[in-house]
């Protein structure tokens, strides 16, 4: 019998290996960083709860707590900090190195640590979502919002997985980007709402929800094509480059 710490050979290619899932996710409960999860979602379904008590225009509500708030700050923030530290943060400290010995296929490693970040990240953002909608409005619109920020993780949290394998201060590029181009010119500039993910889960809230306090900014097919294009380029584009590690012993 292996121990917890160790990897067994996987029997063919896969995509999930259960193991390197359960050290992955041991590493990132334990981390420090780790507790900066814990105040967004209180914070957002405080907020709620806090407009709702003071009977603000539900409208308002949704667009400035829910989308501007729980979409726009809460779901972004949670897969940053999840998606660079379940590699980034191996590559940083050079833990890595266990893994990247064992017999597996580099693709394996990879995306199963990708579902994990991802998971997390929408268990995490879903759950508050949901209760936030239902306290603003209706179960409907929590649905919608829990469903669309659930998407959105998976997007997000393959971008910020190859960003930590691309960037050495992944985490500061990836606040640039949800501040300057998914807070600022996704908000300005029309052109860049087909590059944003924001948007993205705005459409999907929007139309899963049916809710009229949603207001999707651009059609569902779009918001479809562009986030599966944006997910598998950017895993892609990590799997490559987690290839190109090199550790003692290897020959190529």
């Amino acid at each position: 019998m292996t121990s917890s710490s160790t990897v067994a050979p996987a029997r063919g290619a896969r995509l999930f290996n259960p193991t390197i899932a359960s050290i992955t996710l041991r590493g990132l409960l334990g981390r420090k960083r780790s507790l900066l999860l814990i105040p967004l979602p209180l914070i957002l379904v405080g907020l709620s709860a806090l407009v709702a008590s003071r009977h603000a225009s539900p409208e308002h509500s949704v667009s400035v707590v829910l989308v501007g708030l729980g979409i726009a700050v809460v779901l972004p923030l949670t897969a940053l900090i999840i998606g660079t530290s379940v590699i980034g943060s191996e590559v940083d400290d050079g833990t890595i190195v266990h893994i990247l010995t064992k017999p597996l296929p580099r693709r394996e490693i990879l995306l199963t640590k990708y579902l994990v970040a991802a998971v997390v990240s929408a268990v995490v953002v879903a759950v508050p979502m949901l209760l936030s909608g239902l306290i603003i409005d209706s179960l409907s619109l929590g649905v919608g919002l829990a469903v669309g920020s659930a998407i959105g993780a998976f997007v997000y949290s393959a971008l910020f997985v190859m960003a930590s394998l691309l960037i050495r201060r992944a985490v500061l590029v990836g606040l640039a980007y949800i501040l300057l181009w998914e807070g600022l010119l996704g908000n300005l500039l029309d052109g860049t709402k087909v590059l944003s993910v924001q948007k993205y889960v705005t459409e999907f809230a929007a139309e899963i929800s049916g809710s009229p306090l949603l207001h999707g900014p651009m059609s569902l097919v779009v918001a479809i094509v562009m986030a599966a294009v944006l997910t598998v380029g950017t895993l892609v584009v990590a799997v490559d480059r987690l290839r190109s590690f090199s550790v003692a012993g290897e020959t190529s």
